[in-house]
């Protein structure tokens, strides 16, 4: 699953093995600070990064391990080193950008306890978790269904203006023909630590989209924790946010 490594080593004939992203702390657990790398092909002339790794130095033996990640290429890669786990050893957290229009982001987030990698989380599972539906309903509401942890949300689109809302109803609110929307796969994810107490959660950000990509309603927010074999979210961790509207004063 893992190979000794050194990080400035050649991996392709056509490119180069950069380091792309550093961190130091005891992810192995024997109290000796370890090194943390992000390695990638890239080109000189594109931020586009591929073949990206996990490269782990035991701080004490100084020998060199090799994670592969799955999903493996992308932009802007970057570490994030925290007990997720509540062990007191840090977990490896993994982030990449897609740089598609949609905003989505690649995470793995890995423990290392004994120089033995094991995967935490992976956004795949993740977006594969939880199944949505996105109705719009009479009298300019959307209705957000979370059938994993059955919880609803009604978000108000009044305040879209009448160009937007024209398209969708007709004068008595009611909707011209039915129309879904959906959310997305997981755009952000980061580490926060909610309770102050030194283990970190998840806290993912998901787009809620309307008639098209571009057309944003608002965001679902998970807190996801460590439960002893998996991140989980409960109901209560989970909440939806809207956008603001802009006010405007009618003139005097």
């Amino acid at each position: 699953m893992y190979n000794y490594f050194h990080p400035y080593a050649m991996r392709e004939p056509n490119g180069e093995s950069y380091i792309l992203a550093f961190q130091q702390g005891d992810v192995n657990g024997d109290y000796i600070q370890d090194n943390v790398y992000l390695v990638g092909q890239k080109n000189s002339s594109s931020p586009f990064v591929q073949d990206i790794t996990l490269i782990i130095q035991d701080g004490k033996t100084n020998q060199f391990f090799s994670v592969p990640l799955k999903t493996n290429e992308g932009y802007q890669p970057t570490l994030f080193l925290g007990d997720f786990t509540g062990d007191g050893v840090d977990d490896i957290l993994i982030s990449i950008d897609s740089g598609g229009s949609g905003g989505y982001g690649f995470y793995y987030a890995y423990s290392f306890v004994e120089n033995k990698p094991k995967l935490l989380f992976d956004f795949e599972q993740f977006n594969r978790e939880f199944n949505y539906d996105v109705l719009y309903k009479d009298y300019y509401k959307v209705e957000v269904i979370n059938n994993t942890l059955a919880l609803q949300f009604i978000i108000d689109i009044s305040g879209r203006g009448n160009e937007y809302l024209s398209e969708i109803y007709d004068t008595s609110g009611k909707l011209t023909t039915p129309i879904n929307g959906w959310v997305s796969g997981l755009n952000r994810l980061y580490p926060i630590d909610f309770q102050g107490d030194g283990v970190y959660e998840l806290y993912a950000l998901q787009r809620i989209a309307g008639r098209y990509s571009a057309d944003g309603l608002g965001l679902i927010q998970t807190a996801l924790s460590w439960n002893g074999s998996s991140f989980t979210a409960e109901d209560v961790d989970q909440q939806a946010a809207i956008f603001g509207t802009s006010i405007k004063n009618e003139p005097s």
